[in-house]
């Protein structure tokens, strides 16, 4: 079982302030490397009102700093809008600083504020995407190479290279993922699981396997479920009105899991988004098995960390001990 750790740094006026939220996340990945945990997610947005975090890569070294065996995964950075060369120099040094323990992974961003904001057409992307692996892995051979004509010669090489995982939602973005990245890092729809394996036994990569079982994107932990929804309630439908809003930037209409307006009542019917005690948490593991993601955000959208760290000792003294051995 694949345990993770996901950070949006969100931080709505009505939620904790931004600086207490980064000093509580840099405690709490520091408590999740002594649980046993695998992963650390990072997103990556901009001009978002609420402080998404637009800064992956200072933040992924700072985390790495207070851990040692965790695994931080960039998932994803939006690689179109970084010039490619910083982009492989300050990944070379996040590898280094966090002993090889980074998961680089890309995505091609589709908000046309922010391609706008740092001067890059969108309509360019999927361009960019094709080219952006090749050139990174090129960049961290430590020799120095020609590109658009100019001399590029990027130090200090990282070693090893980190893995380059592609993120996408589409069939299409899935066999990008295999013909390109050493990896993909898909939406949670098992579906589009099929045609990345089937791209990567195509093309002669090892077969990934069956698609993990994963737990719900969102996950609380109480003795008392209903008087928890009160507190997270405000904040989880901030994060969904947030996404629908950038869908219908983006084209036109809410789209993907955001294509329906959510409420309370909906919120709460939904399986991406529970609240459990630590029996049922316990129980949904068992179900869930060992080939399994299970998911903490424990700050989501600026959750007061004080109620973010009661869950999560629930977690290490009633749910911990009876999960299976995490994995990398």
């Amino acid at each position: 079982m694949e345990l993770t750790l996901s950070y949006d740094m969100r931080a709505p006026g009505f939620g904790a302030p931004a600086r207490e939220l980064y000093a509580a996340a840099l405690d709490q990945v520091a408590w999740a490397d002594e649980q046993g945990f695998s992963i650390i997610g990072l997103g990556e947005h901009h001009a978002s009102p609420d402080g998404y975090n637009p800064s992956p890569i200072p933040l992924a070294c700072a985390m790495a700093a207070r851990t040692r065996r965790l695994r931080v995964r960039l998932s994803v950075l939006l690689a179109p809008l970084y010039d490619p060369i910083k982009l492989a120099e300050d990944l070379a040094v996040a590898q280094l600083a966090s002993d090889g323990r980074l998961l680089v992974g890309l995505g091609a961003g589709y908000r046309p504020a922010e391609f706008e904001m740092f001067g890059k057409r969108l309509e360019d992307r999927w361009a960019f995407m094709e080219e952006i692996c090749s050139f990174l892995r090129r960049a961290w051979t430590g020799e120095p190479f020609e590109w658009q004509g100019r001399r590029v010669h990027v130090t200090p090489r990282p070693e090893p290279p980190p893995p380059i995982l592609l993120g996408g939602s589409s069939a299409a973005s899935a066999r990008r993922a295999a013909r390109i990245a050493d990896g993909w890092f898909p939406p949670l729809e098992p579906r589009l699981w099929t045609p990345y394996r089937e791209a990567c036994l195509e093309l002669g990569k090892p077969d990934p396997g069956p698609y993990p079982k994963h737990g719900p994107i969102f996950l609380w932990i109480s003795r008392d479920p209903e008087r928890a929804w009160e507190h997270l309630m405000p904040h989880v439908l901030h994060q969904l009105q947030s996404y629908a809003e950038w869908t219908v930037e983006a084209f036109g209409r809410p789209s993907g899991p955001y294509a329906k307006q959510m409420s309370a009542e909906t919120v709460r019917e939904s399986e991406a988004y529970q609240v459990l005690t630590p029996e049922q948490t316990v129980e949904l593991a068992q179900e869930l098995g060992d080939h399994s993601v299970f998911y903490l955000n424990p700050l989501l959208a600026g959750i007061d960390p004080k109620r973010s760290w009661e869950m999560l000792r629930l977690f290490e003294d009633e749910v911990r001990p009876h999960l299976p051995a995490a994995t990398g």
